[in-house]
């Protein structure tokens, strides 16, 4: 078992031995930049999400990169990198699949995050991605309906959870549902819900529990379904609905506590697809196989998502 001690990639230089995938950013000016990175001498990754003034560090540790780690091994394709769009939920979710990705195949995953809905408008645009996992069905197929994508239809990986968040101090622990219409909450962010999937869930469940006369005047709107986590770290909300892949890693768990959203919003269905013309076609497409797979759904759990029926 490795230790919860942190990597500082600011320091990290060539020749070392490590090897990071790159820096990969979204067009957005609101997206968030993500780092993720593999380093051979260390069985675990780190990724760090940057946005607006305040750094907000997400990792997710050891224990679940092993448990991916201990399931695959051997190479495939080497000295390849797929050039993956992730949605904001994936965060803490794609350093472990990157990690256990490259051990089992030799292929490197390069990742940029944002709302669906700006990345796949990159895509539409010519962004030169090879895979797209949204956080629904519906910014995939616009991807499908555009030309772009190498299958008829999206293809589902995972069913993502919607939760209240809040930090430890906030007064709130435990947290309740009814602590948003508490007149000392004034501010509860929310993601976009034109943009972000999370934020449509969000909206749909205020108005199907007779939330919104009270909570409406005190949303704040973020991007992304990260930066409205980002929000309630820095303060700038007291109460923010995130998705359970956010919330339940590590360091936000260290930070603050969250409460399941009754299921009073329709099922968070997450798609990808592969692009037509992606550069690596053949590794893309064995790489959202992988995704799809019973090896890595049957451990989705541990990241904060739910197995789906893939056939």
């Amino acid at each position: 078992m490795t230790t919860d001690k942190p990597l500082h990639t600011s320091r990290h230089k060539g020749g070392s031995g490590n090897r990071w995938l790159r820096l990969r950013r979204v067009s957005d000016r609101r997206s968030l930049c993500i780092v993720t990175g593999v380093l051979n001498s260390y069985s675990r990754l780190i990724s760090f999400c940057l946005g607006y003034r305040t750094g907000l560090r997400v990792p997710r540790l050891a224990g679940a990169f092993v448990l991916f780690a201990g399931l695959f091994s051997g190479q495939i394709f080497a000295q390849t990198t797929i050039k993956v769009a992730a949605a904001s939920d994936l965060q803490p979710v794609m350093p472990a699949f990157a990690y256990a990705y490259e051990k089992k195949t030799g292929v490197k995953l390069s990742v940029s995050f944002g709302s669906s809905a700006t990345l796949a408008e990159q895509i539409v645009n010519g962004a030169p991605f090879d895979v797209f996992l949204g956080a629904d069905f519906v910014f995939p197929e616009k991807v499908v309906a555009a030309g772009l994508a190498a299958t008829p239809a999206p293809l589902r990986y995972a069913k993502g959870t919607l939760v209240l968040f809040t930090r430890k101090d906030s007064g709130f622990n435990p947290l309740h549902m009814e602590a948003l219409t508490d007149s000392k909450v004034t501010k509860v962010a929310v993601a976009d819900q034109f943009q972000a999937p999370f934020g449509r869930a969000a909206y749909a469940a205020m108005n199907k529990l007779d939330l919104m006369k009270a909570v409406g005047p005190k949303l704040v709107s973020a991007p992304n379904v990260a930066q409205t986590a980002q929000f309630v770290v820095s303060g700038n909300a007291q109460m923010g609905f995130v998705s359970l892949t956010l919330a339940s890693s590590p360091q936000m768990k260290e930070i603050g506590n969250y409460v399941l959203v009754p299921k009073a919003y329709p099922e968070i269905l997450q798609y990808g697809v592969v692009m037509k013309n992606a550069e690596h076609k053949a590794e893309a497409t064995a790489f959202l196989d992988w995704v799809r797979s019973s090896e890595v759904q049957d451990k989705l759990k541990d990241f904060g998502l739910e197995p789906v029926d893939t056939h």
